[in-house]
């Protein structure tokens, strides 16, 4: 358990997820006995997880401290941040702060859970509040999504700037700058610890500025023929109206499709985002619009499948599909792990004919990222001169590139942490305990433990099969009728003859066994399970999963 009181000697931090992995960020900072918590957001499943889509941080060491949390803070609205908010509120119930779009896109999200009394609290970039033994100060920063902010904790024993997600964008087309001056100024006292954004560490150079994919993507527009699909991610507006912009000055229209997307152009309108954004056709009157005039901005980026792109690209959207004139714009890049997702989006693409653009691809910039590059991180070290640095936000690789790339810049101390350190901050800096975590699983309607039974046994079935044997016994241990034998994942077309060993099988295994055994239920259960196993394993070389029933008569 985490117990506050027993940290309250010093400034600590504590990453539950987020640490080790892109998403699933929650994160925790302890002082004076009481607990802060940034961020809380979801990851996306892969292979590992069958039937499952999304992953949450586990809470359950805030929840067993909950009388001591004073509150949830979102630095920004990408889902990897505040999409578990919805989902693991009711375990915190605790005040939520952040700033006013990320406030707009969570309302919905809380409301659409059905929670409609959360508190939630709006703070202005720039602004400060007052939690317990924290102040916290939103300094705002550049990013894909407006109103992002990095995070100045101070404390009696120390001062954070937590930066969560930003870059130098120069020229962003919606939100703010990430100015020097201000994170000079909050230098002056100095910094204790920099908690940062690793996502690009092992990358030179800049990012680069979402003003230039507007050109770039017109460039790309008017070699085009037919219609045109822009795939991008939902929470990234200012790359929506750069989209938006590029299409007008092409003589195109545009069409939104996936309700994420719409979701967030509503938060967008709602600020005044978008004011200045020409209006989208009605996803009902696409087909009015030529195909020479139309482009569309569309979810499934990563490759998801459930997600707009995937599905037209399948031929299975109710209201598009892709034509061999048509021309698919990929207007972000891959998150590592979801290569071989987008790959099979690409595929279906390219049996279409359909002309694939990529980022690598293209001659002009049609994708910046929202991340700092190097040269941005070693401009923010230079600004903060921070005692410490932590790495967060990324695999274990960004972690130690930017650890490394901190070492090299003279920062005198860099921590690299793991889900579950405990790092103090301050005073003499170092690791000083570890404690469990977790990541829990969205199955359905329910959330389950990643690691419960439900979902280790259907990864085990994804390579091993099922074997299942009824049977019906009389009180001597005779059998009654044929045993019943029904197989998953084991046997094909032309497979009979070795059904049929497996049946002559369990009855040379029923024959062998003793008097007494024969009339014990679960010995005979325990030697046709692993018979079964054995035979399979011989003959296949699998071992599927095997239950057996057995009946008296």
């Amino acid at each position: 358990m985490l117990k506050p009181e027993t940290y309250n000697d010093g400034l600590y931090f504590v990453p539950l997820g987020g640490s080790e992995q892109f998403g699933v960020n929650l994160n925790v900072y302890m002082a004076g006995g009481k607990m802060l918590a940034i961020d809380c957001g979801i990851g996306f499943a892969d292979e590992r997880f069958p039937g499952i889509d999304l992953l949450l941080p586990d809470p359950e060491l805030l929840e067993e401290a909950r009388d001591d949390l004073e509150g949830l803070v979102i630095t920004h609205a990408h889902e990897d941040h505040i999409g578990a908010v919805a989902y693991l509120w009711d375990r915190l119930k605790c005040p939520i702060y952040t700033t006013p779009f990320t406030a707009c896109v969570l309302a919905d999200k809380l409301k659409e859970a059905g929670l409609r009394h959360v508190p939630v609290h709006v703070i202005e970039p720039e602004g400060s509040v007052k939690l317990g033994p924290f102040h916290l100060t939103f300094c705002p920063v550049a990013h894909s999504v407006p109103d992002a902010c990095a995070v100045l904790i101070e404390t009696r024993e120390g001062r954070v700037l937590h930066s969560g997600d930003w870059n130098l964008d120069p020229n962003p087309v919606v939100g703010y700058k990430t100015e020097g001056a201000l994170f000079k100024k909050i230098a002056r006292k100095g910094i204790t610890a920099y908690v940062g954004d690793s996502t690009n560490a092992e990358v030179s150079g800049r990012a680069g500025s979402e003003s230039e994919v507007e050109a770039g993507l017109y460039e790309e527009f008017i070699k085009c023929e037919g219609r045109i699909a822009v795939t991008t991610f939902s929470s990234n507006i200012g790359r929506i109206i750069s989209i938006a912009r590029a299409a007008q000055k092409a003589g195109r229209n545009v069409a939104v499709i996936g309700r994420s997307l719409h979701r967030m152009i509503a938060a967008a309108v709602k600020c005044g985002y978008m004011d200045d954004v020409p209006d989208f056709v009605d996803e009902s009157d696409l087909n009015l619009i030529p195909d020479p005039q139309l482009v569309v901005i569309c979810t499934g980026s990563q490759g998801e499948s459930r997600a707009a792109l995937a599905r037209m690209a399948r031929g299975e959207h109710r209201s598009i599909g892709f034509k061999k004139s048509d021309t698919v714009i990929f207007s972000a890049r891959a998150i590592p792990g979801n290569e071989k997702h987008i790959n099979a989006v690409k595929n279906n693409l390219s049996h279409a004919g359909v002309r694939i653009v990529t980022p690598s691809d293209s001659k002009h910039i049609i994708h910046v990222s929202g991340h700092p590059c190097r040269d941005e991180i070693a401009e923010m070290f230079q600004w903060l001169k921070p005692d410490l640095v932590v790495p967060v936000h990324g695999e274990r690789t960004q972690l130690e590139a930017h650890a490394n790339f901190a070492r090299k810049c003279q920062i005198k101390d860099v921590i690299v942490p793991s889900n579950g350190s405990v790092i103090r901050l301050a005073p003499n800096a170092g690791v000083i305990d570890h404690v469990p975590t977790d990541i829990l699983a969205v199955d359905m309607k329910r959330i389950i433990k990643a690691t419960h039974k439900s979902i280790v046994a259907r990864r085990k079935l994804q390579y091993t099969g099922t074997a299942h044997i009824s049977l019906a016994l009389d009180k001597h241990g005779n059998l009654v009728g044929e045993p019943h034998i029904h197989t998953s994942g084991l046997f094909g077309e032309g497979d009979q003859p070795i059904e049929d060993s497996l049946r002559e099988e369990i009855l040379d295994i029923l024959d062998d066994m003793d008097d007494q055994s024969i009339k014990d239920d679960h010995a005979v259960s325990e030697e046709l399970r692993i018979g079964v196993r054995r035979f399979c394993d011989h003959l296949l070389k699998i071992k599927p999963l095997t239950s057996v029933h057995v009946i008296r008569v």
